[in-house]
């Protein structure tokens, strides 16, 4: 807990520090604007975080095909919904196509992988990522396109600033997933087998874990949170095929920044990361580097925490 707050109070005074700085002589609502928009965008960094680090961890499976699989699940319901099928059953089978690509993948193509390095591992799942980036670009032209959803009309008032009830809700969303998705893993004997895997694989076949399953249900629900951010990105920002597959990229530096382990520090570090990478908009200067920005984060977070200590990926390989 207390490194928990330490980590939340350093996020907190680099927001807070950048926030005052870039936004000197800037009226404050303009400033607020920002923040909240980068909470949001944050929100989505972090879900992606949360997938990769729970697919991770049972797995040890470093998923580089996240965003892509995300983007079929909105391309799916977007289509769906010109069809003329309801919006909320076309969300909810973006959703689960989603789930069923990664499940499909962890199924199909990662269990042969299972004992290979894990470079090889998440090479295997940019492969995959570029081919549904492929069948997407075949499938939909690059026409502008506009997915939208019901709360994107509604707004609150929270301290003078007009906030959209999605993005409200997609920060809730992920405090939830976060508080929800930790308990399961102390809690459920699901996470109790999950977090067996993540401490000795061998082991824990040796002592009865069903892997397959467990697996299995490590991969459908990171695809159920890819799925998801993918929706909320397509729309809060745009809805364009190679721009949500690469949402994977921050979602990255924000499972990095929790050492690809502390859920709640996946959390706090996505949503520092939307808010300094909106921040930075208001700076000519910096505004240039948003892409890099995350990366150059994730690093920096490195440095300070694991001096002394070796950062891997390679799990028990």
């Amino acid at each position: 807990m207390r490194a928990l707050l330490i980590s939340l109070a350093l996020w907190g005074v680099t927001c807070l520090v950048l926030a005052v700085g870039l936004g000197w002589g800037k009226p404050a609502q303009v400033v607020g604007m920002f923040v909240v928009s980068g909470l949001a965008v944050g929100s989505l960094y972090a879900l992606g975080g949360l997938g990769l680090v729970v697919l991770f961890r049972a797995t040890g499976v470093l998923n580089l095909a996240a965003g892509a699989i995300g983007m079929s699940g909105v391309m799916i319901a977007w289509q769906l919904v010109e069809w003329g099928i309801p919006a909320p059953l076309s969300w909810i089978a973006g959703i689960l196509f989603s789930s069923a690509l990664a499940t499909g993948y962890g199924r199909s193509i990662a269990p042969r992988m299972a004992w290979r390095e894990p470079v090889v591992k998440a090479v295997a799942s940019l492969g995959f990522a570029l081919i549904l980036l492929g069948l997407a670009s075949f499938l939909w032209s690059d026409d502008p396109r506009k997915f939208e959803l019901p709360t994107d009309k509604a707004a609150v008032m929270i301290l003078g600033l007009r906030v959209t009830v999605t993005r409200l809700l997609v920060v809730l969303i992920a405090l939830a997933a976060v508080v929800l998705i930790s308990v399961a893993l102390q809690r459920t004997r699901l996470g109790l087998q999950m977090r067996a895997l993540a401490n000795d694989r061998r082991l824990a076949a040796l002592i009865g874990v069903p892997v397959v399953r467990v697996e299995t249900m490590a991969w459908a629900l990171s695809g159920v949170l890819f799925g998801f951010a993918g929706l909320m990105f397509g729309d809060l920002v745009r809805l364009q095929p190679a721009v949500i597959t690469f949402l994977v990229v921050p979602c990255i530096a924000a499972a990095i920044a929790g050492r690809l382990q502390s859920l709640p520090d996946v959390l706090i570090g996505g949503l520092a990361m939307g808010v300094i990478e909106s921040l930075l908009t208001l700076s000519d200067m910096f505004k240039s580097i948003r892409p890099v920005a995350p990366f150059v984060i994730a690093a920096l977070v490195l440095i300070a925490m694991n001096r002394g200590r070796r950062l891997t990926f390679a799990g028990e390989d």
